[in-house]
């Protein structure tokens, strides 16, 4: 199955991966191809209720697409805070009601040089993009 019949016969995507990896740049695409709402989800405040944000935006009617979700905070949140605000349960039960919204996950990949050559781009602050056709140059 290719990209297209996956993001054309999707209600919701979530898109998850490390940083630099092309999320951001692929959910543009994704959007701008088939009509999908982008949620970028930055690093939040740790009072922030987590769970309650994501459930109000997979409440919400319509194509969505999360460029990082969720996901990423049982993997970031133990490294940066000493814990996640999200418990497995939780995760579990979004993973559940994203599913329900014919959703799906796409956690993305890319060899280490590519990541590590975006952090260098996006520390020295030139931009650059991954699809030749964007319009948005700095959308990596």
């Amino acid at each position: 199955m290719n990209l297209d019949a996956i993001a054309a016969d999707r209600q919701t995507l979530a898109l998850d991966g490390c940083d630099g990896v092309g999320k951001s740049t692929l959910a543009a695409h994704l959007s701008d191809k088939y009509g999908f709402t982008v949620v970028h989800s930055p690093r939040t405040p740790d009072h922030q209720d987590l769970t309650s944000r994501y459930r109000t935006l997979l409440n919400q009617p319509g194509k969505l697409l999360l460029d990082r979700c969720f996901i990423s905070e049982l993997v970031y949140g133990p490294l940066f805070r000493g814990r996640s605000r999200i418990t497995h349960a939780q995760a579990i039960d979004l993973a559940e009601t994203l599913a329900t919204r014919q959703g799906l996950f796409i956690h993305l990949t890319s060899p280490p040089a590519i990541v590590h050559g975006h952090a260098v781009i996006r520390v020295s602050g030139h931009c650059t993009s991954l699809w030749a056709d964007s319009s948005s140059p700095c959308a990596v």
